[in-house]
């Protein structure tokens, strides 16, 4: 038994597309959803943050002075944490912060956010959105009927066209099937997929 995700508008030529249960009728699994939401956020972290501690920093080769006799607190370098030039105390190193999420999990993952948003009417196909040339406000008029605050645009190849109409207007995202990203698809209010796009993604989650 398939599903169906209805068209853009009545005047789109993609018309009422069936799609596979087994990747648009899965139920919700918040938790692990919330699982490879984080994980996508903290791999895209530098991790390239440093700091130098006391054997990094220069000098400090003998005692500023002896140890008794001077009437000053007893120190015995000059990079200790507590002189100004001294090291940090607990200095940040360059990390790896992404986890671990294997596949089947990922597939399981996209299932349920793609499932979700074709629940909430969020999601939706289109083969008229692609522009016939680079202008801005060609896209501009293509999206004016939609009431999203953020539109993300799935499609099986990326074209130029659309990159250029697309690349100035800031509640636009644009991504092919293949990089499909679990962030881009919960921040999205409207989703909207080429019949193309659809097809990879129904394949690569099969």
């Amino acid at each position: 038994m398939g599903l169906y995700i209805p068209a853009l508008n009545a005047a789109d030529s993609a018309g009422q597309l069936e799609v596979p249960e087994s990747v648009f009728g899965q139920g919700f699994n918040e938790t692990l959803v919330h699982q490879l939401v984080v994980r996508y956020m903290a791999g895209g972290r530098a991790g390239t943050k440093a700091q130098k501690t006391r054997s990094d920093v220069s000098g400090g080769g003998i005692k500023p002075w002896r140890q008794k006799g001077t009437g000053r607190a007893r120190s015995g370098t000059i990079r200790s944490p507590i002189w100004r030039t001294g090291g940090v105390a607990f200095a940040a190193r360059p990390r790896n912060y992404e986890q671990k999420l294997n596949k089947k999990m990922f597939r399981v993952g996209i299932k349920s956010i793609l499932s979700e948003l074709l629940r909430q009417e969020r999601l939706v196909v289109s083969s008229d959105i692609l522009p016939s040339t680079p202008k801005t406000k060609e896209m501009v008029v293509k999206l004016k009927s939609l009431d999203a605050k953020r539109v993300l645009i799935i499609v099986g190849e990326l074209d130029t066209n659309l990159v250029l109409a697309a690349r100035n207007i800031p509640y636009l995202e644009v991504v092919e099937a293949i990089n499909l990203s679990p962030v881009l698809l919960v921040a999205a209010d409207k989703v909207i997929a080429t019949p193309e796009a659809l097809k990879i993604i129904e394949e690569r989650l099969s």
